[in-house]
């Protein structure tokens, strides 16, 4: 007989994995800017230049955790290992060389290091959710994202937290990283499992299954006006809505009604199925971002309620695509390290494409996030904002519509 899985070590894993993704976006520049004066712009380019990196090595990675499955505790122990000393390396050791290489090489370390464990880990709950009673992608689904979901609100918030009593906060922030790396192979030590496992089916078989494609579609669509939302927060309410010092506490506020909503999702979609409980999260996701095109100077309390209601939203978005795509690999690649590869290739993709093409717009346009723009550069902004994640988004519902879900889940 089977040993249950230990679902509390899924949701610590996944929030020592969402700790060194978005967080750092947010901390990494500042403090390279504060501390050594790198320049935003040189910033920008690594960063983006890091989110391509990012996009051609995913599906390598893939492969690479196909081809290491007999060996899977040991090849995430030494990957963790190298993601959290390359997080004490950016925030608590002082460059070794010009900043912005040293900033550069380790950052490339953190995020490949990243990057592989979530492919695996992804990998792993499609064969962990078979060992569980019900409907075992979705009660793993609610486990993970809001274990991963609270990883990034204590993340975002703890380098500040920290400054309270520490003269040194990043490294502070760096340290405890490390400690909850160590914590989280340690409860995970006992779920991996390889051995025994038919190797994955490969990136053609995948790619050839019409639902995978269509579900790989969705998420595409889907992920766009997060990557949207994410690369404009920051300007939005410190330039439309003239609220700067108030980015930090709306994005914390945004991630914890997104944390507090992803498990009543997923109970939802237990009861009632994951397609109607996921249109009706896209519904309200349109209904709430689409109210921000009409905000101006000094309305943050408005944003406030909006940044509740789409990140609840949210929280839907992260709970149930991955577990209905998770139940698909179940079917048709087992080992699923190729298919989460794909996934995770999708959602990078429209991080890079979000960057590369929305900020030279609104440059264009005369948008000055420094100083004074014109109003005509505030008006696309909003535009960019609101609107353009909600026509992706009635795109993403329209061909969620048309996809037959039950097929995945059966």
């Amino acid at each position: 007989m089977s040993r249950t899985p230990r679902l509390p070590a899924f949701a610590v894993f996944a929030a020592l994995l969402a700790a060194a993704g978005l967080p750092i976006y947010i901390h990494a520049p500042k403090f390279y800017v504060d501390e050594y004066g790198v320049s935003l712009g040189a910033l920008g380019a690594v960063l983006f230049g890091l989110r391509l990196l990012d996009v051609v090595q995913d599906p390598l990675f893939g492969r690479l955790g196909d081809r290491l499955r007999d060996r899977r505790g040991l090849a995430v122990a030494v990957a963790a290992a190298v993601m959290a000393l390359a997080m004490v390396g950016l925030f608590a050791v002082p460059p070794v060389g010009p900043p912005l290489l040293w900033f550069a090489a380790m950052l490339t370390l953190v995020f490949s290091g990243f990057s592989f464990l979530t492919i695996v880990f992804y990998a792993q709950g499609v064969l962990t959710a078979d060992r569980l009673q019900g409907q075992g992608h979705l009660r793993l689904a609610r486990w993970r994202e809001t274990g991963a979901l609270l990883g990034v609100c204590v993340a975002a918030i703890a380098p500040v937290g920290l400054g309270v009593w520490m003269q040194t906060p990043f490294a502070g922030f760096a340290a405890g990283f490390a400690v909850l790396a160590l914590l989280a192979v340690m409860m995970m030590r006992r779920e991996w499992s390889g051995v025994g496992l038919p190797a994955s089916t490969g990136l053609r078989a995948v790619l050839r299954d019409g639902l995978a494609r269509r579900l790989l579609l969705i998420a595409l669509l889907n992920a766009a006006p997060v990557a949207v939302t994410s690369t404009l927060f920051l300007f939005f309410v410190d330039a439309r809505l003239d609220e700067g010092g108030k980015e930090g506490p709306l994005l914390l506020l945004f991630f914890l009604a997104a944390a507090c909503a992803a498990p009543v999702w997923g109970i939802l979609a237990e009861r009632h199925g994951p397609k109607p409980v996921l249109l009706a999260a896209m519904a309200l996701s349109i209904l709430s971002l689409g109210g921000a095109v009409f905000l101006g100077a000094g309305d943050w309390l408005w944003f406030a309620v909006i940044c509740l209601a789409s990140g609840a939203a949210l929280g839907a978005d992260l709970t149930l695509l991955p577990a209905i795509f998770a139940a698909r690999m179940a079917q048709i690649s087992p080992g699923a390290t190729d298919g989460f590869g794909l996934w995770s290739f999708v959602s990078k993709f429209t991080l890079a494409f979000a960057a590369v093409t929305l900020l030279p717009a609104l440059q264009s346009a005369g948008f000055d996030s420094t100083g004074d723009s014109p109003a005509s550069a505030l008006t696309l902004l909003a535009v960019l904002y609101a609107l353009v994640p909600c026509g992706l988004k009635l795109f993403a519902m329209a061909l969620l519509i048309a996809t037959p879900i039950r097929e995945a889940l059966s």
